[in-house]
Parts: C-alpha cells; structure tokens; sequence
C-alpha cells in the first residue's frame, strides 16, 4: 500500500541536500592571483614604452589586451583605473629595487645610480611640440653655463665641465621649484634658501677641484 502524498514530501524534505560547489579552493586562489600577475605584468610592459610617464594610454583596454585577457576581466580585478595604475606604479618600484623605508643618507649617491639605470630602461620624453622660442631660450641657457663653468674649471674635461653645468641647470627648472612647494610644502623662501644652498655648494666644489 502506498503511503500518503504527505508522507512522501516528508521524506524528501528531510533528504541531505547536496554538497555546494566549493568557490574559494586553491585552484581558484591560484588562477586568481595569476590572472593578477598576467595584468601587472602586462601594464608594466605597456610603461615602459610610454614616454615621460605619460600614462593616458593605460587604460583597461589596452592593459586588457597585452594580457590576452578581456577588459571586462580587468575591471573586475581593479575597480577603477587610477587603482589599476597604482598597483602597476607598485610593481614597478619592485622592479626598480628601491627601497621606501630605512633609508640611510650614506647609501643616497648609491641608490639615486641605481634608480636612474633603471629610468634608462624607459623611452625619453619626446621633445615634440615645444615652443620654439622657449627651445631657443634653453640653448642659450645651457651655452651661458657651459661657458661659465669653464671658466672657473680649467684643466676639466669638455664631458666634466658639461656634467657640472647640467647639475646647475637642474636649479632653473620650473619644475623643481614647484615640487618644492607642492611636495615638500616649502614656501618660497625656504625653497629660494635650500636651491641656493646646493648652487653654492656645487660651486665650491668647481672651485675646488672637485670634478663629478
């Protein structure tokens, strides 16, 4: 005799339901943090082809597409692109092998030389589109100290007076000036007071003798 309808959706209730697939295996882990890797690898490839740290052309797209990924892929791993280009700018300070923390003044010359091969390793900034006159103007800069430094320097090689030139050069750059204020929240005086304090030392130093 069969029993009641009931009785049966009792029995088919109180059945162990089966098991959920299993999301966050380490398979899944592992693919995850590839899937990461292949797109910061990727986007480190892509910066160092673009000049001067212009980085507009590093978008999910193109990230996407060095990866062989989608972009959609992409974005599901970074929420945004100014978070895409902070992990990248993470890995390319890996990459570089400088340190952010416990840094020793003694070991500054070291380092800086270190820093600036691996800079070589990216494309130099593209010198299109500069205003003419001011291209002329920075001739002109560069002749005036060029001519100065060897004044003060006889006996110096044309390739070391050049190098102690460029350094002076370096203290008329707008832009050094205003990462003074912006980075470094001097004010104009402190930053006229410091920029002045390192020309005065490179100067002795061409007095002296002291060749870079």
């Amino acid at each position: 005799m069969r029993p009641p309808a009931k009785v049966q959706k009792k029995k088919k209730a109180a059945e162990p339901a089966a098991p959920k697939r299993q999301y966050d295996s380490p398979l899944r882990r592992q693919q995850t943090a590839e899937t990461r890797e292949r797109i910061l690898a990727a986007g480190a490839e892509i910066a160092h082809h673009l000049p001067a740290w212009d980085w507009r052309e590093m978008t999910f797209k193109a990230v996407g597409q060095r990866a062989g990924i989608s972009e959609r892929t992409v974005h599901r791993y970074f929420a945004t692109e100014r978070a895409l280009r902070d992990a990248i700018l993470q890995r390319l300070v890996q990459e570089s092998g400088m340190p952010l923390e416990h840094l020793e003044l003694r070991d500054f010359a070291g380092l800086t030389a270190h820093l600036y091969r691996y800079l070589s390793s990216f494309p130099p900034s593209s010198q299109e589109g500069v205003d003419p006159g001011l291209a002329a103007l920075d001739v002109q800069r560069r002749r005036m100290l060029l001519s100065a430094v060897a004044r003060s320097s006889k006996g110096w090689s044309e390739a070391e007076q050049e190098m102690a030139a460029a350094m002076l050069d370096l203290f008329w750059t707008p832009t050094y000036f205003e990462r003074l204020g912006t980075a470094w929240q001097l004010d104009a005086g402190r930053a006229t007071r410091a920029i002045t304090w390192v020309i005065g030392l490179v100067e002795q130093a061409i007095k002296d003798g002291k060749r870079p």
